[in-house]
């Protein structure tokens, strides 16, 4: 792992001087995965390693990197505020994190599961702590967004998944969990219609997790540089009056964006697993 100058760490968004400026390479280079880091303001980047056990490509890459980050950011922030459990008062970053942990509780697990949303409040603050972080560190220069990667959004999807299955079994058993996908009652000739429907179902949840998540996230980065891409595009400085405050009020948006979509996600996973485990047939 090492830093090197351009031209190779020049990104290609710029374009070369005969082509003149690319705004599509400008922003697919931004927010597509990467095995490199730029160091902002420096022209540099840093390369991050490879590793290929056996021909299979697990080399590290950018979003994968950024959720280490963010997960190491949370054990620091988190064991801090552990430290002062035992005051009376909260204070520093206890406080903090106790406004967070008790609106979950509070407006999301136990509005969703009732009785039972000290069982799943775990899963459920993991997956709101972690979401913020990561949206969070997208808006620091030198950092992307790792919720703007679909491969990040399906793996938090797939476990969103494995939850809801886990919670219906948990309450009604194996096959009573599935048996409960078609209402109680129904006539035998309706079965073979509503099955695949409801089979479709149980994947499109997930599904709709993933992408609303990955769109969200993506999308606002896209409008970003896409003002800022103008000013070239346009080849005049004074263009700047106009796109620079533009990609400022959105960049203070996708602040207000970053808590909005983790608390939907977690809200959306909590409803989920409420369904699977009481379903209201």
């Amino acid at each position: 792992m090492g830093t090197t100058n351009s031209p190779q760490s020049s990104p290609p968004a710029s374009g070369s001087p005969e082509k003149g400026f690319d705004a599509g390479t400008f922003i697919m280079h931004h927010i597509l995965d990467s095995r490199e880091i730029e160091v902002p303001f420096t022209g540099q980047v840093i390369h991050l390693p490879e590793w290929k056990p056996g021909g299979v490509d697990l080399s590290l890459t950018r979003s994968v990197a950024m959720m280490w980050v963010a997960s190491a950011l949370l054990l620091v922030i988190l064991l801090a505020a552990a430290r002062r459990a035992k005051e009376a008062v909260p204070r520093g970053v206890r406080s903090v994190v106790e406004i967070f942990v008790l609106f979950i509780r509070d407006e999301v697990a136990r509005k969703a599961l009732g009785q039972d949303a000290d069982r799943y409040l775990g899963y459920l603050l993991t997956t709101f702590f972690f979401i913020l972080t990561c949206n969070l560190l997208g808006l620091v220069p030198g950092m992307t967004t790792a919720t703007a990667s679909i491969s990040v959004t399906a793996a938090l999807a797939g476990m969103a998944f494995v939850m809801i299955q886990l919670a219906g079994m948990r309450e009604h058993g194996f096959v009573g969990h599935f048996k409960n996908l078609l209402p109680h009652g129904i006539p035998a000739w309706l079965v073979p219609i509503l099955l695949p429907a409801e089979i479709l179902g149980v994947f499109t949840k997930p599904f709709a997790l993933c992408i609303r998540l990955f769109a969200n996230m993506t999308a606002g980065h896209v409008v970003i540089l896409s003002l800022v891409s103008l000013i070239f595009i346009m080849q005049t400085a004074y263009f700047a009056a106009v796109s620079i405050p533009m990609a400022l009020f959105v960049y203070l948006l996708e602040i207000l964006v970053a808590f909005l979509q983790a608390f939907i996600f977690t809200l959306l996973t909590a409803y989920f697993i409420s369904m699977a485990a009481h379903p209201s047939h």
